[in-house]
C-alpha cells in the first residue's frame, strides 16, 4: 500500500510577510532593497566597499499597495479586497495579478509566505 500526500494550499488564506528592507518614497510608491550579494563571505568582505549595496526595485502603485499589505497577519482575500477598493476594474484580474507578484517576490526572497495546508491522505 502506498501512501500518497497530498497538500491543498488555498490563495486566499494566506498570510504574506515581507522579509526585505524597503523604503517608501514621497509620491508614496515602495522600493525594495535587495542585497547585491547574499552570500555571508561576500557580504561581510565585499558589501562594506560598495557604494551602493542593494539593487532598488521600484514598485508601482498596485505593487506598493500590495507590499505594504504583507504584514504577515492580512490575508492575500483581505489584500485583494483592499486592491479592488482602491483601484476599481483596473486591477482585474485581481487574482491573477496578485498570484503572480507574490510568487516572483517570494522566488526572489523578499516575501515568506504563511500557507495554510490541507493534508490528505489517499491510500492505493
Amino acid at each position: 500500500m502506498d501512501k500518497q500526500e497530498k497538500v491543498e494550499v488555498n490563495l486566499w488564506e494566506m498570510k504574506p510577510l515581507r522579509i526585505a528592507k524597503w523604503e517608501t518614497t514621497e509620491d508614496g510608491k515602495v522600493v525594495v532593497l535587495v542585497p547585491k550579494f547574499k552570500n555571508q563571505f561576500l557580504a561581510k568582505w565585499i558589501l562594506p566597499y560598495l557604494a551602493k549595496p542593494f539593487f532598488r526595485i521600484k514598485l508601482d502603485d498596485i505593487g506598493s499597495a500590495i507590499w505594504q499589505q504583507c504584514d504577515g497577519a492580512t490575508s492575500v482575500a483581505a489584500i485583494a479586497q483592499s486592491l479592488k477598493e482602491k483601484f476599481g476594474g483596473s486591477v482585474e484580474p485581481v487574482d491573477e495579478r496578485i498570484n503572480k507578484f507574490l510568487n516572483h517576490l517570494e522566488r526572489g526572497d523578499l516575501l515568506s509566505v504563511n500557507r495554510m495546508e490541507t493534508t490528505t491522505l489517499h491510500n492505493n
